[in-house]
């Protein structure tokens, strides 16, 4: 599906998607609970409901009820136990693979996890190896889904390859305090993303699992610390990834307000704020509230490497710069929905504006309109919310190819964006 989108300036208030990371943690979280998991404010993306489809495989039982909101409350019932299905989907979600390999890996018969769409192009570094040290059995092809497992894990001290992502790390963290009997330690090389390791402990933290670490290359784990509660109520923060493009959309095209975005968020994309402070953005900042206003951004330096997900955004605040702005971190833009490198640099080119790629950094410089242009969204969510943005700076009609990928983590993107004067179409 392409979607049309015209150049122009936008006002308005914008309630920000769940966060897709926290709601399938803590649906990974509920579903080795002994008892009764309230979720509160979940969404309803693609990958939300791929986690969600996930553990009802497993096992768990839920019941979805829908807010007043709008926003889903998922009720979730769970003897803690994993059952044995023959497979086990997790769609286009590589953090529900990622997540649940290991969580899958504690079945005592052998189950397929496999996927669809580019998920099943997404290599799944690390994972064989540390699972195969925990005792499990692995038959892939590659280091690409579909992979079968045969447990059940063995825990015990482990030294692991994060596989330069921190979700197998996460998803280790789950099976090991659901499986511990006594304390392990989990020994990572070269840990990267670690604010979604601050979320994952965050999560185990309120299902009374607490986990210790050493600068995120060692995980302490011990069961004598746990506390356990019947019932469990869980509330979903506000997603700052989803809400990064619309708040460089503020910076680029007029006012957005998000009321419901909170500047203290373990989040990996909050440091957004870091990044508009140094272009000299004007954000206005109170509890759970965010606004963004037009300017003329300065240009910036900043290392993404442990926030990968914000290069596109960052790539369309840079576009507009007054300089040259250089992102660090491109080594982190391999292995996602598209390949970031390629998808960036295109639309970029595309558009009309200038860049260099070396040494692990993308030097942007910016220009003060962008050209009309036809973009390839590569099936990725965060390219088509990225384009749809700068073609507000466009001169003229700006075409976005598969632009469906935002059900992926934002299926309101569009009808948000019009909503705050953004003219667009679908073709």
């Amino acid at each position: 599906m392409k979607v049309t989108v015209e150049p122009g300036t936008i006002s308005g208030t914008i309630t920000a998607p769940p966060s897709k990371s926290l709601t399938q943690r803590a649906l990974a979280a509920a579903l080795l609970h002994n008892g009764t998991t309230v979720i509160r404010n979940a969404g309803r993306s693609a990958d939300e409901m791929a986690a969600l489809q996930v553990i009802r495989q497993l096992g768990a039982s839920v019941q979805e009820t829908q807010q007043d909101n709008g926003l889903l409350q998922l009720t979730v019932t769970s003897q803690g136990k994993i059952t044995n299905p023959e497979t086990v989907n997790c769609g286009e979600s590589g953090l529900a693979a990622r997540l649940f390999l290991p969580i899958t890996a504690m079945c005592n018969e052998a189950v397929t996890v496999t996927g669809s769409g580019t998920l099943l192009q997404r290599p799944m570094r690390g994972i064989v190896a540390g699972l195969r040290s925990l005792g499990v059995s692995v038959t892939s092809h590659g280091e690409m889904l579909p992979f079968t497992v045969h447990g059940p894990i063995k825990p015990t001290n482990i030294h692991v390859d994060s596989g330069g992502s921190s979700q197998f790390i996460s998803g280790l963290l789950f099976a090991l305090t659901a499986t511990a009997s006594a304390p392990v330690a989990i020994k990572v090389n070269r840990p990267e993303s670690t604010p979604y390791l601050d979320l994952t402990m965050d999560v185990l933290a309120q299902f009374g699992k607490p986990v210790r670490h050493n600068r995120y290359r060692e995980f302490f784990i011990d069961p004598s610390k746990f506390t356990r509660s019947d019932v469990v109520t869980f509330d979903v923060e506000a997603d700052w990834s989803g809400s990064a493009c619309l708040l460089v959309a503020g910076a680029l095209a007029g006012t957005i307000t998000i009321p419901n975005l909170s500047a203290g968020s373990l989040q990996a994309d909050r440091r957004l704020l870091e990044v508009f402070e140094i272009a000299g953005v004007p954000v206005e900042s109170s509890e759970n509230r965010i606004t963004v206003k037009k300017c003329k951004p300065l240009a910036f330096d900043f290392d993404a490497t442990h926030c990968p997900d914000l290069f596109p955004a960052l790539a369309a605040l840079a576009a507009v710069c007054d300089g040259e702005s250089n992102i660090k971190g491109v080594h982190r833009l391999f292995n996602k929905e598209s390949n970031r490198v390629e998808s960036i640099t295109e639309m970029l080119w595309r558009f009309g504006v200038h860049f260099s790629c070396e040494d692990d950094i993308l030097t942007i410089e910016g220009q003060n309109s962008m050209e009309r242009a036809y973009i390839d969204g590569y099936k990725d969510h965060r390219i088509v919310m990225a384009a749809a943005v700068c073609a507000l700076k466009a001169k003229g009609t700006v075409t976005i190819t598969h632009a469906e990928a935002v059900n992926k983590s934002y299926p309101d993107f569009f009808s948000d964006m019009g909503r705050c004067g953004m003219k667009w179409n679908y073709l």
